[in-house]
């Protein structure tokens, strides 16, 4: 039985049409917001499956480590479209993360007994694959573990075939993605897309190789393999970029965003890394927010940062990231270690 959570009310066929339609900049708004409540709906439908299986790497990472954090989540909508968009030739009923759940555990080992235990579980759910992004790092610097499951039941066999991705990471890998998200957000670039600064990219592909050196798995493709070279690059970059300046700084902005959520849809940020200092403004409507991010952009010094942000990317932020402060702080640890 599965009282209480969404069921699935649309054929995979309709399913794909709606997110066809989605991505298509002919739909007209009535098309778009049919297809909009078609793939909420599959979207929704995935939470009895993601629940199943997230309580199941519950139970298995914390015998391991049970300091372990577990999270899960539903894919933002925006992050859907984009997707669909950036791979035409995906299917909007075969996206194999619109549920996912996440283990943080405390090192390598523990990932990889995390791992194993998943491996071996004697549930019906079918391993449809899985990445091994520590043993091949992707290009841009991420690592972690995946695992992708086909739901599998004899009680509930409406969610059968539903697709739910688990990732497994050490904590050191996760203050990473959390930087990465971080920036991302407060530079409106597409970092974890590959997409964005060069400096940026550059950056955390070099941090990313730094982490593998202190946890003695390989670094990302075409970074050195050197510690010395590789701190001598980060060293550079975070100089012109002020990384961990503008971490810290945007650690006090998320707060204030969250605060500020009520009085506006949109909050300009002018963080001062001079004078240590944190100004902002709430505005209702894009179009004040933007006119004002122009003025105070053109006003602001080399050694200020205007960013303006949309009160739900913070949110968006926060509920991938529960541990955002702790995991933002200790990437400026690893960083201050790694670079002394």
């Amino acid at each position: 039985m599965t009282n209480g959570w969404t069921r699935p009310a649309h054929s995979k066929n309709a399913v794909n049409r709606a997110g066809e339609v989605l991505i298509d900049d002919t739909s007209s708004d009535l098309e778009r917001a049919e297809a909009l409540a078609v793939v909420n709906n599959w979207r929704s439908s995935h939470g009895f499956p993601l629940n199943t299986i997230a309580m199941s790497l519950r139970s298995k990472a914390t015998k391991i480590d049970p300091d372990a954090i577990i999270a899960r989540r539903t894919k933002r909508m925006p992050s859907i479209v984009r997707k669909l968009a950036r791979f035409p030739a995906m299917r909007a009923a075969r996206m194999q993360d619109l549920g996912g759940c996440r283990a943080v555990v405390r090192d390598i080992q523990a990932v990889l007994e995390v791992d194993a235990a998943m491996r071996a579980s004697q549930h019906k759910h079918r391993l449809q694959g899985s990445k091994d992004y520590i043993a091949e790092p992707k290009p841009d610097g991420y690592r972690g573990i995946h695992l992708v499951y086909q739901y599998r039941s004899d009680k509930t066999e409406i969610h059968n075939g539903q697709l739910i991705e688990v990732q497994i990471r050490t904590k050191a890998q996760h203050a990473w993605a959390t930087a990465v998200e971080t920036a991302g957000t407060f530079t409106s670039q597409a970092l974890k897309s590959g997409e964005g600064d060069a400096d940026w990219r550059e950056f955390f592909r070099l941090a990313s190789s730094a982490i593998a050196l202190e946890e003695g798995a390989p670094t990302v493709p075409g970074t050195p393999d050197s510690a010395t070279v590789i701190r001598e690059r980060l060293t550079d970059l975070e100089g012109g970029l002020r990384v961990r300046d503008k971490l810290s700084g945007w650690a006090k902005a998320v707060q204030v965003v969250e605060q500020q959520a009520a009085s506006g849809n949109y909050v300009l940020l002018v963080l001062d890394s001079l004078e240590n200092t944190l100004a902002f403004s709430s505005f209702a409507r894009q179009e004040d927010a933007e006119a004002a991010y122009a003025v105070m952009e053109a006003r602001s010094e080399p050694h200020q940062d205007v960013v303006l942000v949309a009160a739900d990317s913070i949110n968006a932020l926060r509920a991938a990231y529960p541990n955002y402060f702790g995991d933002t702080a200790h990437f400026v640890k690893i960083l201050d270690r790694f670079l002394a």
